[in-house]
């Protein structure tokens, strides 16, 4: 047997718990992928990118959606993965409650103000759903919408700028192919 690392145990149980609350989710391309690969992909982008091996900063990029987008309340997440990923995935989490361009807004106005675990997770998410876009556009979005969300992604990431400059080169890269974009 190999040494076992500090918090893997975690790590593995959040992959679980996103996979459960995720379970009837679909991403919105073409071929409705499930919701859970997108998570696993953020991770991927920050352990296998970005060499952040944080297994908290990797447990909340697992559960940053959890919040925002199933029935998980936050109590429900610091009972189980402690007050420190919570605190990450609350500050990456958008208030549903409020319209989608001030959601936006707060967005790139909020994003100097994010830790630097939260800004991790924030910009791996972001990589990740650009990654998306380009492979498959959503059903229903236009070319225009979907030009908007990259110039809307580059200005959030403006705001977190420093954090991680490999990742910000990855997420560079992918702003300079939108011309690549098809409806």
């Amino acid at each position: 047997m190999g040494e076992v690392l500090e918090g893997w145990d975690m790590f593995v149980k959040a992959v679980a718990f996103a996979a459960d609350k995720h379970r009837n989710q679909r991403r919105k391309n073409p071929g409705a992928i499930p919701y859970i690969n997108h998570p696993i992909a953020v991770a991927d982008v920050l352990a296998n990118e970005g060499g952040v091996l944080d297994v908290t900063v990797l447990c909340a990029a697992l559960l940053h959606d959890t919040i925002e987008d199933t029935e998980t309340t936050a109590e429900e997440l610091a009972a189980i993965f402690g007050t420190r990923v919570t605190a990450i995935v609350h500050e990456v989490t958008d208030d549903k409650s409020l319209d989608k361009h001030v959601r936006k807004q707060m967005q790139i106005e909020h994003a100097h103000c994010l830790s630097k675990e939260a800004k991790l997770v924030r910009l791996a998410d972001k990589i990740s759903n650009l990654r998306d876009m380009l492979a498959s556009a959503p059903v229903g979005w236009s070319l225009k919408r979907m030009q908007d969300y990259f110039d809307w992604a580059g200005k959030v990431v403006s705001g977190i700028r420093g954090v991680h400059p490999g990742l910000e080169a990855v997420f560079d890269g992918l702003l300079i192919r939108k011309t690549e974009l098809s409806e």
